[in-house]
């Protein structure tokens, strides 16, 4: 009833209520749009084609995009063109000094670098966009396109390119006026949209007797473990005790009590496999809609299942784990503003020393952070693979599933305890990936 009554809180605050609604509002708007065809492509004959033809790419894409791959609809691209130009500009933060200033400037500077952001997505998806028109064109000598030649090339280009700025305004709009992060929910929204589905074609498969009951429950009880130890590793953390030394202002004395600075096991979150997913689909993308046979065959060595494909993304997801944790965690602004405040790690000296021991806690957490989302994203796909379970819905997407529920959980509880409600926990609160 703890549960039931806290859901029942969320409807007395109007503001929260109205947050949630506009939050689904905008999640219903980006699931019809995923239906909706992009003019002048034969979209049934196409879907089966590709389905077909290169299913484990197309399946791993169409997780992220809700099916709307498959269909070839306006929002076929999804929201990855955006996430791709996230990666590009912090990648420039470090190698550009003065992208990097702008990091630094607050308010101001990260304005600048949302609106750079939103011209890599525009120019990302104008060239995947192209290079799916002129593909389609290629297939079977154009008989998925009504009318072939540039007319059709430009008009696919700006369908599906508005298509992914629209789905980007849509997050945006969600981060503000909503709950939780616009762009997590709305690739949320895609996974668990492909559930019912995969649901119903196991129960077929059941009946039909090419799947055992047994296997269905051993699937489940996997999927089930999988879940729980990604909740468990994204609340672990490293508590670093901190002592403040007293100081006496006047006649009052400061400081003195003892706290902790709380270093999350996986401080990235979700990040690195999704950075690490758009790197790689980003070619595959393009080089599976162009029929030409060297391309092809890097498409299929770009697609989940093959040994190449392992190592690039797991060496990808270690890349990002680290780097993204680089850019969010600086040791120095931490050390700086314990001595700043008269703070201290006992036993080790304030200034370079803390800052260095930080870095070598955070280091070792990085890595244990980056093992265990390479085992999440990669073993439980190894084993749907072998055994040849007729949906996608592997370690990645629980975990982008999982942990986007978790933060959204956690920013409405904090709602309701601001506001003197008691939150979905009674004991303690519920914790996402930041704590």
């Amino acid at each position: 009833m703890g549960v039931l009554s806290s859901f029942q809180n969320i409807f007395k605050i109007p503001e929260l209520k109205n947050r949630v609604f506009f939050t689904l509002a905008l999640l219903a708007v980006y699931r019809i749009g995923a239906h909706i065809p992009t003019p002048g492509i034969n979209g049934e004959e196409l879907s089966k084609f590709l389905a077909g033809n290169i299913g484990a790419l197309m399946g791993f894409f169409d997780m992220f995009t809700g099916g709307a791959l498959s269909r070839v609809a306006i929002f076929a691209l999804g929201i990855m063109p955006y996430i791709s130009a996230s990666i590009i500009l912090q990648l420039l933060t470090v190698v550009i000094p003065a992208i990097g200033k702008l990091a630094k400037e607050g308010e101001a500077g990260r304005k600048k670098i949302v609106r750079y952001t939103r011209y890599g997505t525009i120019v990302i998806a104008a060239i995947q966009s192209f290079g799916i028109a002129a593909g389609l064109e290629g297939m079977k000598g154009g008989a998925f396109v009504q009318n072939p030649g540039w007319s059709f090339k430009i008009l696919t280009m700006i369908t599906l390119t508005s298509g992914t700025a629209f789905i980007m305004w849509l997050g945006e709009q969600i981060t503000e006026r909503g709950i939780g992060n616009g762009i997590s929910l709305i690739i949320f929204a895609g996974i668990v949209a492909r559930f019912p589905n995969a649901v119903i074609s196991t129960i077929r498969l059941v009946q039909a007797g090419e799947l055992s009951i047994f296997f269905v429950i051993l699937l489940i009880v996997m999927m089930v473990a999988v879940v729980g130890a990604i909740i468990y590793m994204e609340r672990g953390q490293r508590k670093i005790p901190v002592q403040y030394a007293k100081r006496v202002v006047g006649r009052k004395v400061y400081g003195g009590q003892s706290t902790h600075l709380p270093l999350k096991v996986n401080t990235a979150g979700v990040i690195p496999p999704i950075f690490a997913s758009s790197i790689i689909m980003f070619p595959a993308t393009v080089a599976g809609f162009i029929a030409i046979p060297w391309v092809q065959a890097i498409a299929k060595q770009l697609s989940p299942g093959t040994i190449f494909y392992t190592m690039l993304y797991v060496g990808m997801i270690f890349f990002f784990a680290y780097f993204y944790t680089a850019i969010i965690f600086n040791p120095v602004d931490i050390a700086d503003n314990l001595k700043k405040y008269g703070g201290y790690i006992p036993g080790i000296r304030p200034g370079q020393k803390t800052s260095e021991y930080i870095y070598k806690v955070l280091s070792r957490l990085t890595f244990v952070g980056a093992v265990y989302l390479a085992i999440v994203c990669i073993i439980p796909e190894i084993l749907i693979r072998r055994f040849n379970v007729p949906f996608y819905f592997g370690g990645t997407s629980l975990l982008i599933a999982v942990g986007v529920a978790l933060d959204t959980v956690s920013q409405i509880e904090s709602h309701l305890i601001t506001r003197s409600y008691e939150g979905f926990l009674k004991k303690g609160r519920l914790k996402g990936r930041r704590g």
